[in-house]
């Protein structure tokens, strides 16, 4: 894969502080944190990735222009890759860094399986960063790209000599999350970097409506050299700090208890917990060996592990690397054979709920708002990385990639 540093825009630290104009990506901020954001500052990021108003891609585009304008947002003298450590502890409390890096890379079609996306798209948030672009002419945010180097050169190599260096900047986000980033401009340190991707496969992490939107921007401007690139966040598959979370599945619709306990009987021998968190650690522990998910009912105190039965995922129609994938098992037999869901349904989360937040899924249930949870165990990336490579995707929001990367860092233009 072509990698190249960016032609970086970044905010001018003389005039802004950048604790107040950081903000996460545009697509996990409602609209109550959007609010509190535009009062944070008059130039934080959200100004830029997500306006308010009836005019908002005209806004964005005068927001950037006049902050500029105001050297409010610098370009740097010298092409760079940027560095990132994020530090934050999980929910056991165990110190959690997660390393990688923000470069431009060629954007391919996936068809050269050079790059691999590996979950569907809707039309519309495509459609409303497609606008943003054509008027901004500016990626704000990264596409969070995963490669595997089990070498890991860059970060034996690279990364100590700059750990011993004042950081480009240290800030810690509204979650809590530490966000140490330095600023690498050496020729010879960009071309490691450069050698170390130059034979890889990408798999698309997060951002697949950004990337699609991306190819579809380089298409209609062939001549435009810079946009045939894309601003991405790099990360090795090989780190143990790469860690891919579930998002659980919430059943709204009402459902009897006993009645759904009796559908999951016929593809699932089921095992009964009573202790939280034995239960979590029983769904991953079986999951290692079969495909195995938890299950919590409305009005009921027990902790259901289901594991599923011989001979089940055989019975799904679909290639052979999605019957391996509990998701897929789960929409199938469960949640469209048994349940009634259809793909519009599960598409639009018409009487079911996606829900990344454990302690969420868990109160959906316990507060009788839902019917049952369904929570999934933690997605093996060798598993995303077969289906991938099989030119498959896997059912939407199958993965979360956590912590998500902050909006403001570099803004990488595309003229």
């Amino acid at each position: 894969m072509e990698i190249l540093p960016l032609n970086a825009i970044v905010y001018n630290k003389d005039k802004v502080k950048l604790d107040d104009v950081i903000a996460p990506p545009y697509d996990v901020i409602d609209e109550k944190y959007q609010d509190e954001l535009y009062q944070r500052s008059d130039y934080n990021i959200i100004r830029l990735i997500l306006t308010k108003g009836n005019n908002r891609y005209i806004d964005a585009k005068n927001y950037f222009n006049s902050w500029l304008d105001e050297k409010i947002l610098i370009k740097l003298d010298k092409p760079a890759i940027f560095y990132i450590i994020q530090k934050y502890k999980n929910e056991k409390g165990k110190l959690i860094e997660r390393k990688g890096f923000i470069a431009r890379n060629k954007i391919e079609d996936f068809s050269s399986k050079k790059i691999l996306p590996h979950e569907y798209t809707m039309g519309g948030p495509k459609e409303d960063r497609y606008k943003l672009i054509s008027e901004t002419k500016a990626f704000f945010s990264q596409i969070f790209m995963v490669y595997e180097d089990n070498t890991q050169t860059i970060e034996n190599k690279i990364l100590p000599k700059y750990l011993k260096k004042e950081p480009y900047f240290d800030v810690v986000d509204d979650l809590g999350i530490e966000n140490i980033v330095y600023l690498i401009d050496d020729s010879e340190d960009i071309k490691v970097f450069q050698d170390v991707l130059s034979n890889k496969t990408l798999l698309i992490a997060d951002g697949h409506h950004r990337y699609e939107t991306s190819m579809k921007y380089a298409f209609e401007h062939k001549d435009n050299a810079y946009a045939q690139y894309v601003m991405s966040y790099f990360t090795n598959a090989s780190d143990e700090n790469l860690i891919i979370y579930p998002t659980h599945r919430i059943i709204e619709k009402d459902f009897e208890p006993d009645f759904i306990l009796n559908k999951v009987k016929k593809y699932y021998d089921i095992e009964i917990i009573n202790n939280k968190e034995e239960f979590l650690e029983k769904i991953e522990k079986e999951n290692q060996k079969q495909i195995t998910t938890g299950l919590i009912l409305r009005n009921d105190k027990n902790y259901y592990v289901l594991k599923l039965k011989p001979g089940v995922k055989e019975t799904i129609e679909c290639a052979k690397a999605l019957q391996e994938l509990d998701l897929e098992v789960l929409h199938e037999v469960i949640l469209k054979r048994e349940l009634g869901f259809d793909d519009k349904d599960l598409m639009s989360q018409n009487g079911i709920k996606y829900e990344k937040k454990e302690n969420l899924a868990f109160n959906s249930v316990t507060t009788g708002n839902a019917s049952a949870c369904f929570i999934m165990a933690y997605p093996k990336m060798k598993d995303i990385i077969n289906i991938s490579s099989n030119n498959l995707r896997m059912p939407q929001k199958s993965t979360y990639f956590y912590p998500k990367l902050l909006s403001g860092i570099v803004i990488n233009p595309l003229c």
